[in-house]
């Protein structure tokens, strides 16, 4: 879809925006790389020569342009060469805090598809069209993803049981 409608184009950035970066942020684990690879992906649209058939097709065009920008941010020299700064800023409190630093620490591969999973709610068969990897690949990936998180779980329940058992 050539973007002489502009109209069109910041529609698009207007509806997709959020959902690219939350892509972006959940594989990356950095504001700013996330900032980053949402601006590549929207000039990648506004370049983008062909239509799309419906929002629906956009949008799993933009995640799959989306995790593949990350892919290619952490394999790049720059980003294996540069020195993280440690941003001990303290994230906002919710109910959720525990699980989503659960989420944060799993392998960016497992943490894409636990994402597109439960938060933006697409089946098995369109993770894998949107990621482009075969469906088995993607249920495989997602029960190892629970296994992971179930494990962290119960680590944590047993570690807090004893806890208590040591103060009464």
């Amino acid at each position: 879809m050539e973007h002489d409608n502009h109209d069109n184009f910041a529609e698009s950035v207007a509806m997709f925006r959020p959902t690219v970066y939350r892509v972006a942020k959940n594989y990356l684990r950095n504001t700013h790389d996330a900032d980053d690879i949402t601006q590549n992906v929207f000039l990648k649209l506004y370049n983008r020569k062909d239509g799309f058939a419906s929002s629906e097709i956009e949008k799993a065009w933009l995640i799959r342009v989306t995790v593949n920008e990350c892919k290619n941010l952490l394999k790049s020299a720059w980003k294996r060469n540069r020195a993280e700064l440690d941003e001990n800023i303290p994230a906002p409190q919710t109910h959720n805090n525990d699980l989503r630093e659960y989420v944060d620490s799993l392998k960016p591969k497992y943490r894409v598809i636990i994402y597109l999973y439960y938060y933006e709610r697409y089946s098995t068969n369109e993770i894998a069209d949107i990621l482009k990897i075969r469906q088995t690949a993607v249920t495989t990936q997602l029960n190892r993803a629970r296994n992971q998180l179930k494990d962290m779980l119960e680590k944590e329940e047993s570690h807090y049981g004893k806890q208590l058992q040591g103060n009464i």
